[in-house]
C-alpha cells in the first residue's frame, strides 16, 4: 500500500500514475493534473468563502497564494512524493512546474480512490490553509520590513525548532526587530515567518496607540 499523507490508497495503480512522468510512460500524471487543478481550486475557494467575509478580489488572493507554483511545491517536498515520481531519461530535472503538477494530479487520484470531502480534509490538512484567517497575513513580512528600514532596523528570522513527522514537520520561527521578538509555528517555514511578523506587528500597534 502507499500512504501519502495520511492518505492510505486503496487503489495504488491511480497514486503511480499520477507520479509518472509522460518521459516514462504513456500512462502519466497528465490528465489526472488536469482534473486535480479544478478541484484544488474549488476545494480552496470553498474554504475561504466559507470562512471569511473577504470580498471577491481578497478570496482571489488568497486563492492564488495557496494554489501558486512555489506552495505547492513546497507541500510536494514536504510529503516527499519525489521518493516516488518516475521519470524517463530524456527529463533531466524535477521542475518545480512538474513538482506542481504531480500534486494537482495526486489530488484526482485521492478524489478517485475515495470522495470530495475526504479530497478536501486532504488539501485543507497539507496546504496549511488553516494558518490563514485574514489576508492581511500575506503581506505581514512586506510590512514590516518598511516599518524596520524607515527606522534603519534589520528584520530577523530564526528557526528555533523543527518537529513532528518528517512528512509533515512543524517550524517554529522566531522573528525580530529592535527590540521586539516574537515566535510562531506552522507546517510550512515561510508561514510561520509571516505568523512572527504578523504578531510583531500587532505589538508595535498597541504601542504606537
Amino acid at each position: 500500500m502507499i500512504k501519502i499523507g495520511d492518505y492510505e490508497f486503496k487503489n495504488c495503480d491511480l497514486v503511480e500514475r499520477a507520479l509518472t512522468h509522460s518521459s516514462y510512460s504513456t500512462e502519466n500524471y497528465e490528465r489526472l493534473e488536469f482534473l486535480g487543478d479544478s478541484i484544488l481550486d474549488f476545494i480552496v475557494a470553498k474554504y475561504f468563502f466559507e470562512k471569511t467575509s473577504l470580498n471577491e478580489g481578497l478570496l482571489t488572493k488568497m486563492r492564488s497564494h495557496f494554489v501558486s507554483e512555489d506552495n505547492l511545491c513546497k507541500v510536494f517536498d514536504n510529503l516527499q512524493l519525489g521518493s516516488y515520481v518516475k521519470l524517463g531519461k530524456s527529463c533531466k530535472e524535477l521542475t518545480k512546474s512538474i513538482k506542481c503538477d504531480m500534486f494537482e494530479a495526486v489530488i484526482a487520484s485521492i478524489y478517485l480512490d475515495s470522495n470530495l470531502p475526504t479530497c478536501e480534509k486532504f488539501i485543507i490538512s497539507n496546504i496549511f490553509l488553516e494558518d490563514f484567517t485574514s489576508v492581511e497575513l500575506l503581506d505581514s513580512k512586506s510590512k514590516l520590513q518598511e516599518i524596520a528600514q524607515s527606522n534603519k532596523q534589520v528584520v530577523q528570522y530564526e528557526l528555533l525548532e523543527q518537529k513532528g513527522l518528517s512528512h509533515k514537520p512543524t517550524f517554529v520561527v522566531k522573528a525580530s526587530v529592535g527590540n521586539v521578538s516574537a515566535t510562531a509555528e506552522s507546517g510550512s517555514k515561510q508561514i510561520a515567518e509571516q505568523l512572527a511578523a504578523k504578531k510583531i506587528l500587532d505589538i508595535i500597534s498597541k504601542e504606537n496607540n
